[in-house]
């Protein structure tokens, strides 16, 4: 999929899209965090905004801006890396000639959106972004991030001897079952919008059900 196919994917601002994403920096070969992923994010958001309401432009520019500055997981600057890219989308959206509080409207949705950052969405717009951003982190598509993540960490399947960490602390950057109960369990709880809530119990739901399936097979 080229850019301009990607473009098209955010109709009716998809001259706004074809705009951004140039600046959207190469994403280091990480396919959680590929083009693909701004495509489910802004399909998450313009779900949650079809309920909640927000500015459309607003949440176009974030979810293409939210990863503009790439951090690997594993990175000691991992829990700036939201900062960074807000920052940036700041930048990028002053150059091209958006008014300060609209850009700085972008900016801060993009910094609130990172569970690492833990920072708390101000506004309507920030509290959407995040949502559909953690959204992507559970359910089927979590799952299959979560796997594909820590085979990119060179991190095992889970711990031989105690895969559910009974006796032991949980060691999430070691075991990608560990992953489950250290954080993608305890994002549920944090949703901002009621749409996200309530998409966010389903796919709960589903990732619960594969955690216990794992269990019985091992």
């Amino acid at each position: 999929m080229n850019l301009s196919q990607v473009a098209a994917a955010f109709q009716p601002f998809d001259t706004l899209a074809a705009q951004l994403l140039p600046y959207v920096e190469d994403d280091a070969g990480d396919g959680s965090h590929d083009l693909s992923h701004l495509l489910r994010v802004w399909n998450n958001a313009r779900r949650l905004q079809a309920e909640e309401g927000g500015e459309l432009r607003i949440l176009v520019a974030a979810v293409l801006l939210h990863d503009c500055v790439h951090v690997e997981k594993n990175s000691p600057l991992r829990s700036q890396a939201s900062t960074l890219s807000g920052e940036r989308a700041q930048q990028i959206l002053s150059s091209l000639g958006w008014a300060a509080k609209d850009a700085q409207g972008v900016a801060h949705a993009v910094q609130a959106h990172s569970y690492s950052a833990q920072i708390t969405p101000q506004t309507l717009e920030a509290k959407i972004v995040q949502d559909a951003d953690r959204l992507d982190a559970i359910g089927a598509i979590g799952v299959a991030r979560c796997f594909y993540v820590a085979g990119r960490m060179g991190s095992g399947l889970y711990e031989a001897q105690d895969p559910q960490a009974e006796q032991r602390p949980l060691q999430d950057a070691r075991y990608a079952l560990d992953h489950f109960p250290a954080k993608l369990f305890r994002l549920q709880e944090g949703f901002q919008t009621a749409a996200g809530a309530a998409m966010a119990q389903a796919r709960q739901q589903r990732m619960r059900g594969f955690v216990e399936q794992f269990l019985s097979e091992l």
